[in-house]
């Protein structure tokens, strides 16, 4: 089973940090030194890059988890699979006890609008909510690791926050299904990390054309291509907060029914007896 890393007080909230850009990503490191005043803290991420891995869960052979002894990174575990992968196997067995709080990233580049539904960094946090554990996804918007200690400093306030401020239940959820936050942090120095904005998911653009291109058989093989750029920036969305320069928190829920067209289908027939 796992253990924690020491934090002088076991009343302490017990934090599980994981990510997508694999246990040796700098954004990683970043967070946890950050947080580790906050809580008892137990990292366990995955041992490779799955940047786009969405909520992916590895069912086609058996996972291996291994801890890190030594250096920086010492207590470190890492799963040769997936962000979910990783969040799932904490609770369903590999801890003892279920954390309070789920915390994923720092990730290298933005996840905003459509983003989420691919991102692993947002999955992991996906997944502890799905066990009724808070999460929060951190994101910093561009790519390369610029001031990554300052988006690190700015997301132990946000935990801070959270777990000082914890959020009332939905309204309308009564089994009280837990909080999911996507936080983008711009790559500013921490001084100009004060302005938070609550915002909603933006849209983007359709993504860019795949990349076609010969291997040295002379098949052709394919690249994604680039996201879109944002389509739908305008006020209160992601984008526009990121524009401003401020950090942008944005709310999220696992239920993606649109009500309104089950609403609208009942009404023209679509219910058949």
């Amino acid at each position: 089973m796992a253990t924690s890393f020491p934090s002088g007080d076991t009343a302490l909230p017990h934090i599980l940090i994981s990510n997508d850009d694999g246990y040796l990503a700098p954004g990683l490191l970043a967070l946890v030194n950050a947080i580790r005043p906050l809580g008892r803290i137990t990292v366990i991420a995955p041992e490779q890059n799955h940047s786009g891995a969405s909520n992916s869960l590895t069912l086609s052979r058996p996972l291996s988890i291994h801890r890190i002894a030594g250096g920086e990174r010492d207590g470190f575990v890492f799963i040769n699979g997936t962000p979910t992968d990783c969040v799932h196997i904490a609770m369903t067995g590999y801890l003892d006890h279920r954390p309070d709080l789920v915390v994923s990233g720092i990730n290298q580049g933005e996840n905003m609008g459509e983003d989420v539904l691919y991102s692993g960094t947002v999955a992991a946090a996906v997944e502890g909510v799905m066990f009724g554990v808070p999460g929060i996804a951190f994101s910093q918007t561009d790519r390369g690791w610029a001031r990554i200690d300052d988006a690190a400093q700015a997301a132990h306030d946000i935990v801070k926050q959270m777990l000082s401020h914890p959020m009332p239940k939905h309204p309308q959820q009564a089994d009280g299904i837990a909080t999911l936050l996507n936080v983008n942090i711009p790559n500013r120095p921490y001084e100009e990390l004060k302005r938070w904005r609550v915002t909603r998911l933006g849209n983007r653009h359709h993504s860019q054309p795949v990349v076609v291109q010969n291997n040295p058989r002379g098949d052709k093989i394919y690249w994604i291509g680039a996201a879109g750029d944002a389509k739908d920036a305008s006020s209160g969305t992601d984008f526009h907060a990121i524009n401003e320069g401020c950090i942008s928190i944005t709310p999220m829920q696992l239920d993606l029914t649109d009500h309104a067209r089950q609403k609208a289908m009942a009404a023209d027939g679509w219910n058949r007896d």
